[in-house]
């Protein structure tokens, strides 16, 4: 056949993947894990958070006949979820204990008529009577259980709920397909899932651990209040987690952030519900820009804008630490997650683990045995801690997995081992930044613009598109002046006279700086384009509104991310925004022409 008349193939997955989520490819093992799940083989799919996960279970559910069951132990996953997918046009449920038994007993019914594709149900229920009435009966052609790792007792967040599914699905009239899924793994783990859930024959998938867009960071300030203020202040606009290992350190960093003026909410399990699910919302929806909590919030938020994960306690295991950092970056957009390091958490880690837990009745020797788990896992985080060497290779190391290179270049460790390295390329980045922006500015103006600070006048002149706009936001702006300094003393930069100097290159940078290249990947580089920031604007003012109408969180209607590609790509009609990654044919059909209407005063 000749080139001409030659047919591009797109698979049936593919085809549902962009009709019903607007994504036009899969993410790395999305694809083998949604077309072994179709072709009726169980799978345990091992693939990290903000990888997609939700796509592996919810594309099969919607191309295979009958209903689905996610079992999840996390409400709050349960509820956006089945709000995403009613956003999409999908119908779906769920079943747990936010709910009345009427309203349990109607849900069931609905899906018993077929109006539900998906229940989301949590695992306690399915031993319920009223329950196993309804899946006894029901067509149900496909069981994802998510966050498997909860089956095992080496996984950091064991329940014996878990321990029960493999009986419920036996007693359904035909044996389902069964798809077990998690963030984290160890292969002990991994072999567990498989033997307490009885997989069949199961397809196992790991995607790989690596989350390339985050930055991983050890800290060790003398004041972790002062260093979190101003680690937020620099960050204008962006959201995030903090966790904490204690009630009380909570409410007081939250106190103290209020105090200094971040937009501020706490959460653990000390307040009331309604107190939590405002909090909750609060941050959810956008209404403020910071939550401060224990690790009892986070599980099933699938907020997809949050910048940045502040561990201001050590967590007790690399896999609670990985799945709490992995809140961040959701969206596909670089975020930070940065540790606060210090001996008496450690301590504090300890005396937790040794907190007596459990019921009366508790096996003592079982209590010991979790105990020495604990510890051991509590030793290992430890070492990540003090290791000094790549954060990001000893993290996939502790998973089985080996970084491909060295080091990353985007880890504090990395960053620190390579400051000579660094070094030389932050001085050959500022040159060449002092050379694009034609000598017309001062230290100041140079150090804003290399920090990413947006300003009108910055804008005008296209600065904040160049490649090194916010190129040194993780650097302290006193560092960066610094080497200006620096730069000026030892004649690479020199000053203009007047009373407002400007700095200038000289010839022996020029010189210099032919023979030389700025070290690729020892310090986070940003995107080379950049959207238009005043239409980033108002697009992220409609979506506020639209959210605020429909009841959604803001991420629901479109993401920060298809938000900025919007902005890049200003797509002119409705067959030009469905190329964008995000829009779906229902959310074009719903939001098109709003978001046209608003991209076409940036296109004249």
């Amino acid at each position: 056949m000749s080139e001409e008349y030659s047919v591009k193939i797109i698979s049936p997955a593919k085809q549902a993947l962009k009709k019903f989520f607007g994504y036009d490819s899969f993410r790395p093992g999305q694809r083998e894990v949604v077309e072994t799940i179709l072709s009726g083989r169980d799978v345990l799919a091992v693939m990290p958070t903000g990888s997609g996960k939700s796509i592996c279970y919810q594309l099969p559910a919607l191309m295979m006949p009958g209903i689905t069951l996610v079992i999840s132990p996390l409400i709050s996953l349960m509820r956006d979820q089945v709000a995403a997918l009613g956003a999409a046009g999908i119908r779906a449920a769920y079943i747990n204990s936010t709910l009345t038994a009427r309203q349990c007993s109607l849900a069931m019914a609905n899906a018993s008529r077929g109006e539900y594709k998906i229940i989301y149900v949590a695992p306690e229920r399915l031993q319920t009577p009223q329950f196993l009435g309804f899946a006894e009966k029901a067509d149900i052609s496909f069981v994802a259980i998510d966050e498997s790792h909860c089956v095992s007792q080496w996984g950091h967040d064991f329940r014996r709920s878990y321990l029960l599914i493999k009986d419920f699905v036996t007693k359904l009239k035909q044996r389902p397909v069964v798809a077990a899924l998690t963030a984290t793994a160890t292969e002990r783990v991994k072999q567990d899932i498989c033997e307490l859930l009885e997989l069949n024959d199961p397809a196992v998938f790991t995607t790989g651990y690596d989350r390339p867009g985050l930055y991983f960071g050890v800290e060790t300030p003398k004041d972790k209040v002062d260093y979190i203020i101003d680690f937020i202040k620099r960050r204008p606009g962006k959201a995030g987690i903090i966790y904490c290992s204690t009630r009380k350190n909570t409410d007081l960093l939250c106190e103290e952030l209020v105090y200094n003026g971040v937009s501020a909410v706490k959460y653990h399990a000390g307040l009331s519900e309604a107190e939590r699910n405002t909090a909750q919302d609060d941050f959810v929806y956008d209404r403020c820009r910071v939550i401060v909590a224990t690790n009892a919030f986070g599980m099933g938020i699938d907020k997809s804008n949050v910048s940045f994960v502040i561990h201001y306690n050590i967590p007790l295991s690399i896999e609670a630490y990985y799945q709490e950092a992995g809140r961040a970056g959701r969206d596909g957009m670089d975020a930070e997650c940065v540790l606060l390091y210090s001996y008496k958490d450690v301590k504090l880690a300890e005396y937790l683990i040794d907190m007596p837990s459990g019921s009366q009745d508790s096996d003592p020797e079982q209590v010991e045995q979790t105990k020495r788990i604990n510890k051991e896992k509590l030793s290992k985080m430890v070492g990540l801690c003090k290791s000094g060497g790549c954060l990001r290779a000893n993290i996939l190391a502790y998973f089985g997995e080996k970084y491909k290179n060295d080091g990353c270049g985007k880890c504090s460790s990395c960053l620190r081992r390579n400051k000579a390295v660094t070094l030389d390329s932050m001085k050959l980045i500022i040159g060449t930044l002092v050379l694009k922006t034609g000598g017309r500015y001062g230290i100041g103006a140079i150090v804003d613009i290399l920090a990413g600070k947006r300003s009108e006048k910055l804008a005008a002149r296209g600065y904040d598109r160049l490649y090194e706009f916010g190129i040194f936001k993780l650097h302290d702006k006193s560092s960066v002046r610094k080497i200006i300094e620096d730069m000026l003393a030892d004649g690479y930069l020199r000053r203009t006279d007047g009373e407002y100097p400007l700095i200038k290159v000289t010839d022996r940078f020029i010189a210099e700086s032919a023979r030389k290249k700025p070290e690729v990947g020892v310090m986070p580089v940003p995107d080379g384009v950049r959207a238009d920031e005043h239409l980033v604007k108002e697009l992220k003012e409609w979506r506020s509104k639209t959210a605020y109408k429909l009841g959604l969180p803001p991420y629901i209607v479109i993401t920060d991310l298809t938000v900025n590609l919007i902005a890049i790509d200003k797509p002119t009609d409705i067959r030009g925004l469905l190329k964008i990654k995000g829009i779906s044919e229902k959310k074009a059909e719903k939001y098109g022409r709003d978001i046209i209407r608003i991209v076409s005063k940036y296109t004249n």
